[in-house]
């Protein structure tokens, strides 16, 4: 379904461009450009919407303005300042990122050189040399997915985003302009973003409406076909103690997989205690969230401080000092719901 798309292209782009000149959301990263707003930008908009990243970023080029100044800035600042964007190994990569850029003459310029950066994908590669340097790479994520295969009224079934991404990436191009290949992507990502919505798209204000093969067919919204997620049902108990005005926290050690140099309430075993010891406790609060592929209920109940020597990871911390550390979004919201409702 490609061909006749791709000896329309010029038509395509033309539109498409015009169409984004007009009508592009003034994000920061676009109304003052530069290589280090954009790649701060890509790495917090990595699996976070437009609307969540803005006041993170706003705080962070005001604390951190530049590749030297996060490059010299201690891990605890950094994820301090990541508080609750989630997914804690992206802030982590962008540190590590930073330091090695400022350790350099001068920045990386291709796609294949930003690639052997920690947390840069092939997407994030082309979306920041193509901004920032006008490189000729497709930028090919869950948007231009949802895009390309209305277009070409593609029925293949993919297994997910990711993998359409890799059948679409030559079709994406093929698409791109030898002029303006920054342009031509943001203004991909902003069509898919606002108008090329997952439901109900908003076929007869779309630019490149005479372009697409699902439009003509009346179903844009049985393109892309993904697999459903199969989500996997997880509980987790956690305990509240408190004691002479402070709260038992987890520290997870520096260096592990996820949450490195962060507080959390800790679970049962965590504490201590027995699973049914923690449960005859008062329930304060039980909530639900998906991560990944995992539909998670955690239930937070009183429990009795520990006896002795703490186990190893937790901490007492003074309940007026709680914002000096840094707790994961979630639980920094259910200590707050807590404390307020107790």
């Amino acid at each position: 379904m490609a061909p006749p798309l791709i000896a329309r292209r010029a038509g395509f782009s033309r539109a498409l461009l015009a169409w984004y000149r007009v009508h592009a959301r003034p994000l920061p990263w676009r109304q003052a450009p530069s290589l280090y707003s954009t790649v701060v930008s890509e790495f917090m908009l990595q699996q976070t919407q437009v609307k969540t990243v803005l006041p993170y970023l706003a705080r962070w080029l005001a604390e951190l303005p530049d590749f030297a100044a996060l490059a010299a800035a201690s891990p605890a600042r950094v994820l301090k300042l990541w508080e609750g964007l989630g997914y804690y190994s992206r802030a982590r990569n962008l540190h590590q990122l930073a330091q090695l850029i400022a350790a350099l003459p001068a920045p990386p310029r291709t796609p294949e050189a930003w690639r052997e950066l920690p947390g840069v994908g092939p997407y994030t590669a082309a979306a920041i040399t193509s901004i920032a340097f006008g490189a000729p790479a497709a930028c090919v994520d869950g948007n231009v997915v949802r895009i390309l295969a209305r277009l070409t009224a593609d029925a293949s079934p993919f297994r997910d985003s990711a993998s359409a991404a890799k059948v679409f990436a030559p079709l994406a191009a093929r698409l791109l302009p030898a002029t303006n290949p920054g342009d031509h992507n943001q203004a991909m990502m902003e069509l898919g973003a606002t108008v090329c919505l997952r439901q109900n798209p908003l076929c007869p204000t779309c630019p490149v409406r005479t372009f697409c093969a699902a439009r003509r067919r009346g179903d844009p919204e049985n393109y892309p076909r993904l697999a459903a997620k199969k989500m996997e049902q997880v509980a987790v108990t956690r305990v509240w103690c408190e004691r002479n005005g402070a709260l038992l926290l987890h520290l997870s050690a520096k260096g592990a997989r996820r949450f490195s140099g962060m507080h959390e309430l800790p679970t049962a075993a965590q504490a201590g205690l027995a699973e049914d010891e923690v449960v005859g406790g008062k329930l304060l609060a039980k909530r639900r969230r998906g991560i990944t592929r995992y539909q998670i209920t955690e239930s937070i109940h009183r429990a009795p401080a520990p006896r002795g020597k703490l186990p190893a990871g937790l901490v007492w911390v003074p309940l007026a000092a709680l914002d000096t550390v840094t707790l994961s979004g979630p639980h920094r919201r259910w200590v707050r719901e807590i404390l307020a409702h107790r």
